[in-house]
């Protein structure tokens, strides 16, 4: 691994979080679009479109985590066996409404973050800076997400207690 500069005895440690975080992805992936084709009622224009967006975002990022752990040259998992071993999300009824369907994401949206985080300590350790990159701004865009869905949530909240 000369062309990186990195310990790749070190690296296993940064490599083993990101298959963590591709497993935490490969899940909310998935249950986005359980979401976006399960969800209905008067919120449904709004969800249906917005649950797109984030699937669409999040099948990159699968790409891209996986591909950061091929640079660093190990295999990303690929199994959803391993996944649903490794993640620290799990899978929801198709059978919610969109309430609860946006308060599951963003209680998956902490697990993801504390993820996120785990993993650049772990690559800082290992002074992976293109690791630490990557995921720093996974984190931006995943917390501003996090506020929009909030957002949603407390106006409803408002209009059920008004």
């Amino acid at each position: 691994m000369n062309y990186l500069n990195l310990d790749k005895s070190k690296t296993k440690d940064t490599v083993k979080q990101l298959n963590i975080l591709l497993a935490d992805y490969h899940l909310y992936y998935q249950k986005l679009r359980n979401f976006h084709w399960n969800v209905s009622g008067h919120n449904f224009f709004d969800l249906h479109e917005q649950f797109e967006d984030m699937y669409n975002d999040a099948k990159v990022k699968v790409d891209e985590i996986a591909e950061r752990i091929l640079t660093l040259r190990f295999q990303p998992e690929s199994n959803f066996t391993q996944y649903l071993d490794i993640s620290n999300l799990s899978e929801v009824s198709s059978d919610i409404e969109d309430f609860e369907m946006v308060a599951a994401l963003l209680r998956d949206h902490s697990k993801i973050i504390s993820q996120m985080r785990i993993t650049i300590d772990v690559a800082d350790k290992n002074e992976d800076e293109g690791t630490i990159d990557l995921v720093g701004a996974y984190i931006r865009e995943l917390e501003k997400t996090s506020w929009m869905l909030d957002a949603w949530i407390m106006k409803k909240e408002e209009k059920q207690h008004s």
